[in-house]
């Protein structure tokens, strides 16, 4: 597996990395549907066996089951893999809004005060980006992917007044200072929290989408983080899966995959898009979703592209096309 050095960060991390979000499960309604736990953990394996030395995740996915797994699977390899995990999704019965108290103790079924202090619920019903909730989330996750320090902590879809603001990156410091965290980023949606990002000038990495369906990065954001050398990391480069080329207009997914949700008439747009790729993909010898993932990693900008992934065939598919 080819290596770049992700931005300023120092890390060089396999061109395609492994995203956690699917391998989470869908208990809570947002993901990718069913899972089976050690299916998840031989993916997870056999992408490391390929060289793949980058696994990107989320406290929230599966609320702390993602980064269970990956603990689980990871904890003797630890020092030769890069674990990146993202915080700011509040899922926790702690520092709950006094509005939102009775609307979230209807949605678990049960008083909030039967519930320990800090325990998950079973619904995310804020996002938090205070230092003493940051600290308390990432103490979490690193007990969750047991180990002592996160490679990359991420602020998960922070609004871009928080991007900009110089004070949201005193806690990371000390956290870095600290030896908690190495590195840290945002993980954004539209490229202008991007830019946002690199003007702030202090995350090191910034998680954005692209691909072949979304291509607005190109314009303005990922020339201003080479040019600033923030490292850029690509989610959903195969389009929610639709690049693979195995979806059509009329595809159904159960309740808790995420594209049970999308307006039919995008999801139409996708497939077909999908099946282009697939046509040209066969002329080329390489399937679909290789297709997609090279024109991504075609971009130098791009640090490391994430893959979601659930299963072993899964991994030797998509791995093939960084090799």
């Amino acid at each position: 597996m080819n290596r770049r050095i992700l931005g300023r960060t120092g890390l060089a991390v396999s061109e395609i990395g492994f995203g956690g979000w699917g391998i989470g499960g869908n208990a809570f309604g947002n993901s990718y549907g069913p899972t089976d736990d050690a299916e998840s953990k031989r993916a997870i394996r056999r992408a490391y066996e390929l060289g793949c030395n980058f696994f990107d995740t989320a406290d929230v996915y599966g609320h702390g089951h993602s980064e269970t797994l990956l603990g689980e699977a990871l904890e003797d390899v630890r020092d030769r893999v890069v674990i990146a995990t993202k915080v700011g999704g509040n899922f926790y019965n702690r520092d709950i809004h006094p509005l939102l108290r009775e609307r979230v103790a209807q949605a678990v079924g049960k008083p909030l005060e039967e519930f320990p202090d800090g325990a998950p619920l079973p619904v995310t019903h804020d996002a938090n980006f205070t230092p003493a909730y940051v600290r308390f989330a990432v103490g979490r996750s690193l007990e969750r992917l047991r180990t002592t320090w996160i490679d990359l902590l991420q602020l998960h879809n922070p609004p871009i007044s928080l991007i900009s603001g110089m004070a949201t990156y005193g806690t990371l410091e000390d956290l870095k200072r600290e030896g908690r965290i190495r590195s840290y980023g945002v993980s954004v949606h539209p490229p202008e929290e991007g830019l946002a990002a690199v003007s702030a000038t202090m995350p090191d990495t910034v998680q954005i989408v692209y691909n072949l369906a979304r291509r607005e990065a190109e314009d303005a954001f990922l020339p201003a983080a080479r040019a600033a050398n923030v490292g850029v990391v690509a989610r959903e480069p195969l389009a929610n899966g639709f690049l693979a080329g195995r979806y059509a207009a009329d595809s159904a997914w159960p309740t808790g995959d995420i594209r049970a949700r999308m307006p039919r008439p995008y999801v139409a747009q996708l497939a077909a898009l999908g099946q282009r790729v697939r046509e040209l993909a066969e002329k080329s010898g390489l399937s679909a979703a290789q297709l997609a993932l090279k024109f991504v990693l075609d971009r130098p900008e791009i640090g490391c592209a994430i893959v979601g992934m659930k299963t072993v065939g899964q991994v030797e598919e998509n791995l093939n096309a960084g090799m």
